[in-house]
């Protein structure tokens, strides 16, 4: 009976992660979440006079996401007095051009697309949206299917729906740069900012880019989000040549999109992700976390 329990638990436990994950943002909280399914589920199994479970997904995407919600509160009093701008903890995998089938597509690696730059907009949408969300949007859940989960009316899971969908989009159209020229951006950016070249910077950031630099107080990073192309052009070129140097670049995916490592030695020093214009010329976005603590998982 365990080991059954232990089975079909090993079995759902990508899909479990990925949808945590897209709630909270965060591998720690998310491992702890599933920590707590896991328990739930298992005890759940080793009582004689419990009903059995004809579906056991459902039974634990509805464990998996209301532990999440009530993770929440604490996670918002930890954010409070986090130093700088808060980041998700990027997922690092590797570069792949192999396209995975749409019939095969494991729902861990679709919710691995979900970009670094969407995660940072569903941060402003309260936890109950945001799981609406992530269950809708990137799960493809039914809004009946939804209701279920959160013991709520279907009715009232379509206007949050409605709201977070309308929020997210009005801040972030629907478009995806070609990965190819993401990297090929990502890289012309390492150079001009590692090589202090101001008019290359200039060129490459949009008028409207805003710099996230996430080191938690404890690695470099910047007390507030940085806007402009001329602030924030300005700063690189001053500081990247002089705190890059003696770094190795790496190019991994992270959260699915191409992006960049950098190493000092063996020890992961920052995680670097850029979001491109729709036309995919110039970058809107730069995301740097460097706080070690969400680099621990990285290698």
């Amino acid at each position: 009976m365990a080991n059954t329990a232990t089975q079909v638990f090993n079995d759902h436990r990508e899909l479990l992660f990925s949808i945590v994950y897209n709630m909270l943002g965060s591998v720690a909280d998310t491992e702890d979440v599933l920590q707590e399914t896991w328990l739930s589920w298992t005890t759940r199994n080793r009582a004689s006079s419990a009903e059995r479970i004809d579906n056991p997904r459902a039974y634990l995407v509805r464990i998996a996401v209301n532990r999440a919600l009530a993770h929440q509160a604490t996670i918002s009093r930890r954010r409070e007095t986090y130093i700088g701008p808060w980041l998700p903890e990027p997922l690092v995998g590797p570069l792949t051009d192999t396209p995975v089938p749409e019939d095969a597509a494991d729902a861990a690696v679709r919710a691995e697309s979900v970009s670094m730059a969407l995660l940072v907009i569903l941060e402003t949408l309260t936890p109950l949206e945001r799981g609406v969300f992530v269950l809708h949007e990137v799960f493809g859940y039914a809004h009946t299917e939804i209701a279920e989960i959160l013991g709520r009316s279907p009715s009232a899971i379509r206007q949050l729906a409605h709201r977070a969908r309308e929020h997210v989009h009005a801040r972030r159209p629907r478009y995806e740069p070609d990965p190819h020229v993401r990297q090929q951006v990502t890289e012309r950016f390492l150079a001009a900012a590692l090589g202090g070249d101001l008019d290359a910077l200039l060129q490459l950031l949009a008028p409207e880019v805003t710099l996230w630099g996430d080191g938690g107080g404890k690695a470099a990073g910047g007390l507030r989000p940085l806007h402009g192309r001329d602030k924030v052009a300005r700063l690189l070129a001053a500081v990247a040549p002089r705190s890059g140097k003696g770094l190795n670049i790496a190019y991994r995916s992270v959260n699915g999109d191409p992006s960049a490592l950098l190493f000092a030695g063996e020890t992961p020093y920052a995680v670097l992700v850029l979001d491109l214009t729709p036309d995919g010329n110039q970058v809107c976005g730069i995301y740097a976390v460097a706080n070690p603590d969400k680099l621990s998982h990285v290698d």
